[in-house]
């Protein structure tokens, strides 16, 4: 049971909202240069954007007066970097929501931000600038958001951006101690199926790990050995010799290799290996791939699972890290009957709900 509130327990009619969203999406450079001489950008997916649209529209739903929304884009270091501009949001944000006013203001506060809000009807919204062109949201100064929350006249603030939610930032910790805080319910699904899969799992249970650092891994593996009914380990940490004697922890021990003999993905007797354990399953957690898909000849075991757990919709199936998520997320695009229980927007977010750390973005919401 989510123990915080949100939303569905506060009245938001009539309210001025300030919703901390997660639109740190991946862009990629359009062929065609500005007259300033730099690449133009594009946004490479929109999956953070259309995560954030179900609390998007509950509070359009229901009455809300004005909802402003805040995120951070890339690391701009405290600089104002055009290229990490969230402008670019705000316009699929208006694709996305048709008949809805939606508008952008290059600031996160001060006169410009007042008359912005102030320009808005009722029920529109407003993307406010990166929060990270100021070193004060990752420096959790308080007096940051204390004039956003002058400027915009925010009286109820929601948080949504649950890849951020074990962040101590301003927009995440610091805001919860100037306005009634509550979550968004894209943050209380992923906190509910996470937590699913450590208090009450559906069993089997199958637990893949791939990726490339043990260091970052091993708490993992250690939080569900005992949690899970088995592990399967491969990526880069299987091919560089990860070893364990649980008889729960199955490594994977073939390879395709490279000319020069790199091991860049699992081999086929690792991956029928894995696809037999998941064919059992009832929930599957997946965490780091398996090869280096950006190169698709090394793509193929992670192809096969992802396939696999989007084609069988009976299996509990929770996707999470970046990595895992954006591969997933790319095969969605180009076969849209994958479907998933849960593609995690929050890579550290999700690890370290998952291992038991303390989460400063969900710790300072109001409880039940």
């Amino acid at each position: 049971m989510f123990h915080k509130k949100t939303i569905r327990d506060v009245n938001v009619a009539d309210q001025i909202i300030l919703v901390r969203t997660d639109y740190n999406v991946p862009l990629e450079p359009i062929d065609s240069e500005s007259h300033s001489g730099t690449a133009q950008m594009r946004i490479a997916s929109d999956l953070r954007i259309q995560a954030s649209l179900p609390t998007i529209k509950y509070l359009l739903e229901h009455d809300a007066a004005k909802i402003i929304l805040m995120s951070h884009l890339g690391r701009p270091d405290g600089k104002h970097d055009q290229a990490l501009s969230l402008k670019l949001v705000a316009e699929r944000l208006a694709e996305l929501l048709p008949g809805t006013a939606v508008s952008f203001v290059d600031d996160v506060s001060g006169p410009e931000v007042e008359m912005a809000v102030e320009a808005l009807p009722q029920g529109g919204i407003l993307l406010l600038e990166n929060l990270r062109f100021s070193t004060a949201e990752e420096a959790n100064d308080e007096e940051y958001v204390r004039e956003i929350v002058d400027s915009t006249h925010a009286e109820l603030f929601v948080q949504d951006g649950f890849a951020v939610i074990h962040r101590g930032h301003a927009s995440t910790d610091a805001i919860t101690r100037l306005l009634p805080s509550v979550a968004g319910l894209l943050l209380e699904k992923e906190v509910t199926t996470l937590e699913s899969v450590i208090q009450e799992p559906q069993r089997p249970f199958v637990v893949v790990i791939g990726g490339a650092k043990v260091a970052d891994k091993q708490p993992l593996i250690d939080k569900f050995l005992p949690l899970s009914d088995q592990i399967f380990v491969g990526g880069k940490i299987a091919a560089d010799g990860y070893q364990s004697n649980n008889p729960k922890l199955i490594v994977a021990e073939d390879f395709d290799t490279a000319g020069d003999g790199a091991k860049l993905d699992i081999g086929p007797v690792a991956t029928a290996k894995l696809i037999e354990m998941v064919q059992t399953a009832r929930t599957v957690l997946w965490n780091g791939v398996l090869g280096k898909v950006e190169d698709a000849a090394y793509a193929t075991a992670s192809t096969i699972l992802a396939k696999y757990l989007g084609e069988h919709h009976e299996i509990t199936s929770i996707i999470c890290g970046g990595d895992t998520a954006g591969f997933v997320e790319e095969l969605s695009a180009e076969d849209p009957s994958l479907r998933y229980s849960l593609v995690s927007t929050g890579g550290g977010a999700a690890l370290e709900l998952l291992c038991g750390e303390k989460l400063p973005g969900l710790d300072g919401l109001e409880d039940l």
